[in-house]
């Protein structure tokens, strides 16, 4: 589950896809995904002990019926879902795009025409890259660095990225209000490490060849290509070295540096961010957030110490780098070459079809979405998720009420927090308007563009303005689920809301271990490592007690250095890139299975195909994370992912859980024994 983080305005419609050979492509026919049972049993191998890898008893024979699809880098319930959700909106986006009727300006026609021209791949292979040829002319005309800032917000306003990222968000210190922060940003491989590990050098390496090519296939000689790519990994590494890693951006206290246009104007002399700020559309505003403040100082120095071409250059790069997916088929498959398979293993490129769908919902996400919701979202599953929401409510102020290391001054305001959680369940209340978004038949690039500015113009609007509460930051066919600490809510789109997560024909115990975990694991969010920093307003607030905040530190840290110990395939996990999630992981567990015990059928105890009603709970846990990935996105993973591998989310997460001891007869000598002392205990 993701918990909701600063949005940078560029990176809107990253999933735009790339070109195949046909012009027209359609998915195979498919029938629509059959009602499965509450726990598929054939999905297990009881042949692996569950006391010694729960993991592999409860998924092993799913994992070895699913070798991992050619276009995937990672397969599991999560892609299964994303791909019984694709059918059902590709059937949608097939009604629409073949309505010739549509009014003009009407969604209909908005999604009929996005679609249709990611799908005229002829007219795309045709243009090739010409249509980057108005921002090489606009980088081309930069004759003096101190010109970059109008240019650059020219840039970030269309979605091309460079040296930072702007954009709009709530206050930390007053979330009631949006204000616009400055990030950290500019860089192209996944991680600041990428640039400055000596493990990393291959990669480096790979890059610089990559850059190298792409500069060829926009016309440039081979001998300037692979200069312009040297330099411009050189211009990278300078911003790497002044990035925070990972784990010193979960920080909320470090990222919030208050400042007024003028300190930061003076911390930059060379970037005249009032033209910056003008250029991007930002309406007029005296302070802001500098989320990192050394290294928007630092771009003083890099801008100075960078030739004018090399900038510009650089520049070029970012626009090959964000448009390659949109353009020719040359471009798109050396991109996938690095970024798809080098990265992260993935064989081939997924179905044309299947890129411009995930493109369409992301540039059109409520849209779609509404229309999704009027299909496939019934009244009665959003009435079963109040009804567990408030299960696991009440079990996790009872968990709360009952902690023995926590003092009652600070239980009462962890209290009051949690009954001034807002939930959202399902789709907004009220839907984006699309209105002043315009879409052509014409240019597939031209639209994802003008989606990027329809977003930035929202953005930039909002800036000096009270947060708008009944925005949602994932459209309803979004697989997946956030925790908002500015907005202290937990929401839940409509698409999470089925099999294996949330089945309205299965047991309690089932349901509680899936979506039940997944409730109490957003709940939880508000309480982990960053979350507790945020008050029952959102706002950055410490409102724990001196002795109350060091028990939790050390509580935590236990949490940590297991998984800190923990390995998947030889791939060491950081326990705290991943501490925050794994706290969610944990105390979802905890309360979901509080909030079943309330429950008629835990307390009649009846025994389903052989299985307890605590052993279902469990099993129905491992199942939601079956999972197949590449070695390759395992190593990516643990590297820039907060979430744990699926194995370890299962296996050291259950560690702690004395009740799954019990259910399974865990004992010293078995593999997923944690000696008492050394579990965590924490929410």
């Amino acid at each position: 589950m993701k918990k909701k983080h600063i949005i940078a305005m560029m990176t809107l419609c990253t999933m735009a896809a790339g070109c195949a050979e046909k012009a027209v492509e359609t998915p195979e026919p498919q029938k629509e995904k059959e009602v499965v049972p509450a726990i598929e049993l054939s999905n297990m191998d009881t042949t692996v002990n569950p006391a010694d890898d729960f993991f592999r008893y409860a998924n092993n024979n799913w994992i070895k019926n699913n070798p991992i699809p050619e276009e995937y880098s990672t397969y599991g319930a999560f892609t299964e879902i994303d791909q019984h959700n694709e059918i059902l909106l590709q059937d949608i986006i097939k009604e629409v795009s073949q309505d010739t009727s549509a009014t003009q300006g009407s969604v209909a026609q908005k999604i009929r025409d996005f679609y249709n021209a990611g799908m005229d791949t002829v007219a795309i292979e045709e243009r090739g890259y010409s249509e980057l040829q108005p921002y090489f002319d606009m980088i081309d005309g930069l004759n003096d660095k101190t010109d970059l800032a109008e240019l650059m917000g020219k840039l970030h306003s269309d979605g091309i990225g460079g040296f930072f990222n702007a954009g709009g968000n709530s206050d930390p210190k007053n979330a009631e209000m949006v204000i616009m922060h400055l990030y950290q940003g500019g860089l192209s491989l996944t991680d600041r490490d990428d640039y400055l590990t000596k493990e990393s050098q291959e990669m480096r390496d790979k890059y610089v060849e990559h850059v190298t090519k792409m500069f060829q296939l926009t016309g440039t000689d081979s001998i300037e290509a692979a200069k312009k790519a040297k330099a411009i990994l050189t211009l990278e590494t300078e911003l790497a070295k002044k990035s925070l890693s990972r784990v010193e951006m979960r920080d909320p206290d470090r990222l919030y540096n208050k400042r007024t246009r003028a300190e930061l104007q003076k911390s930059t002399p060379v970037f005249n961010w009032d033209n910056y700020f003008k250029a991007a559309g930002a309406p007029e505003f005296d302070s802001l957030n500098v989320g990192m403040p050394d290294f928007i100082a630092n771009l003083n120095k890099v801008i100075l110490n960078t030739d004018l071409n090399t900038i510009k250059d650089y520049l070029r790069w970012k626009v090959i780098h964000g448009s390659a997916s949109m353009l020719s088929s040359d471009l798109d498959a050396e991109n996938f070459s690095f970024y798809g398979n080098y990265l992260y293993g993935q064989e081939v490129q997924q179905p044309r079809w299947r890129r411009i769908l995930d493109a369409t919902s992301g540039c059109l996400g409520e849209a779609l979405g509404q229309l999704y919701v009027e299909k496939h979202f019934p009244a009665e599953a959003k009435e079963r998720m109040l009804n567990l929401v408030g299960n696991l409510r009440t079990a996790l102020g009872e968990r709360i009420k009952n902690l023995e290391w926590m003092s009652d001054e600070t239980k009462a305001k962890a209290l009051h927090k949690l009954d001034c959680f807002n939930v959202k369940i399902g789709y907004p209340d009220k839907w984006k308007d699309y209105s002043k978004y315009e879409v052509t038949p014409e240019s597939y690039f031209q639209n994802v563009h003008r989606a990027i500015r329809f977003e930035n113009e929202r953005d930039m609007a909002k800036i000096g303005k009270p947060v708008d509460k009944q925005e949602w930051f994932m459209t309803p066919q979004t697989v997946n689920a956030y925790y908002s600490p500015e907005m202290n809510e937990i929401v839940f789109p409509a698409a999470i809301l089925q099999p294996p997560f949330f089945n309205m024909d299965a047991d309690d115990a089932v349901n509680y271990g899936g979506i039940g975990v997944v409730i109490g694991h957003e709940m939880t969010h508000g309480f982990d490592d960053q979350g507790c920093k945020y008050d029952e307003n959102g706002n950055l607030n410490n409102w724990w007690t001196e002795e109350d905040s060091k028990k939790f530190n050390e509580r935590t840290a236990q949490l940590a250095k297991l998984f800190d110990a923990f390995q998947v395939r030889g791939y060491q996990i950081n326990g705290q890139l991943t501490l925050g999630e794994n706290i969610a992981d944990l105390g979802g567990l905890n309360v979901a299975w509080d909030a079943y015990q309330m429950t008629e059928e835990a307390k009649a105890n009846q025994s389903i195909d052989g299985f307890t009603p605590a052993q279902r709970f469990f099993i129905s846990y491992g199942t939601i994370w079956r999972n197949n990935s590449r070695d390759k996105y395992i190593e990516r993973q643990v590297k820039t992912d907060v979430h744990s591998p699926a194995e370890a989310r299962v296996n050291r997460t259950l560690g702690s859980m004395p009740h799954f001891y019990e259910a399974f007869d865990i004992q010293p000598e078995n593999g997923m024994y944690i000696a008492p002392e050394e579990r965590a205990n924490i929410w």
